[in-house]
C-alpha cells in the first residue's frame, strides 16, 4: 500500500511503547513534586481553571515545535503524545468532578482508567498536531468550565478511586493541576 500524498495527517510509524507509569502519584497531594516543582499547599482548588487555561496556550505553543513528533528518547512520549494525554485527562477529570457533583455528597467511585491502554488504542503518535491543538483548546475549556462549577462545602464531597485512594473535589482538582503541570515540566513548556 502507497502512502497518501498531498495535505493531510503525517503518518508515523509506532515507535513502540512508551514505558509504563505504574506511579501512585497521590503524594503529590501532601508534598511539593520535585521534577515539577509543583507545590499543594501553595493550590486552593479554585484556581485550577486558569491553571488550566494558561496551560492549554502552553501546550498549543508546545505543539508548533518542529520536532513536536519526535521522541527525546526510547519509551519516552513526544510532546504530540503528551499533548494526546492530558487532553484525555481533562475530559477523566472533569467527568470524575461531574460525578462527584452529580453524587450530591454521598462517596462516588471513579471507575479505572488506564492511560497506557489509551494511548496505543487511540495511537497517540498519529496525532496531527493542528487537529490536536483545537482539540487541547476544547478539552481544557471544559475542564476549566467544570472546575468552576463547585462551590463551598462541595469542594469537600468524597470519592474512591478504583485502587482506594479516596479524593475529594478539592483534592481531586490539585491531583489533576499537578498531572497537568508535570506534563509540561516533561515537555519543556
Amino acid at each position: 500500500m502507497s502512502e497518501p500524498t498531498g495535505p493531510g495527517p503525517l503518518r508515523v510509524e509506532d515507535p513502540g511503547p512508551a514505558t509504563p507509569d505504574t506511579a501512585d502519584w497521590t503524594w503529590v497531594l501532601r508534598q511539593p513534586c520535585p521534577d515539577c516543582g509543583f507545590d499543594p499547599s501553595r493550590l486552593e482548588p479554585t484556581a485550577v481553571p486558569a491553571l488550566l487555561r494558561d496551560a492549554s496556550a502552553r501546550y498549543v505553543s508546545a505543539l508548533a515545535r518542529p520536532q513536536a513528533q519526535t521522541r527525546p528518547r526510547e519509551g519516552v512520549w513526544s510532546p504530540v503524545e503528551y499533548a494526546c494525554h492530558v487532553r484525555d485527562v481533562c475530559d477523566v477529570m472533569r467527568g470524575r468532578l461531574e460525578q462527584i457533583l452529580a453524587g450530591g455528597g454521598e462517596v462516588v467511585r471513579f471507575t479505572d482508567w488506564d492511560q497506557d491502554a489509551t494511548a496505543l488504542e487511540k495511537q497517540y503518535w498519529r496525532a496531527d498536531p493542528e487537529v490536536l491543538r483545537e482539540e487541547l483548546r476544547t478539552a481544557f475549556e471544559a475542564a476549566a468550565a467544570g472546575y468552576e462549577r463547585p462551590d463551598g462545602d462541595e469542594w469537600g464531597w468524597p470519592a474512591v478511586r478504583s485502587n482506594g485512594s479516596e479524593f475529594t473535589a478539592g483534592t481531586l482538582a490539585v491531583y489533576f493541576a499537578h498531572d497537568i503541570r508535570h506534563h509540561l515540566w516533561d515537555v519543556n513548556a
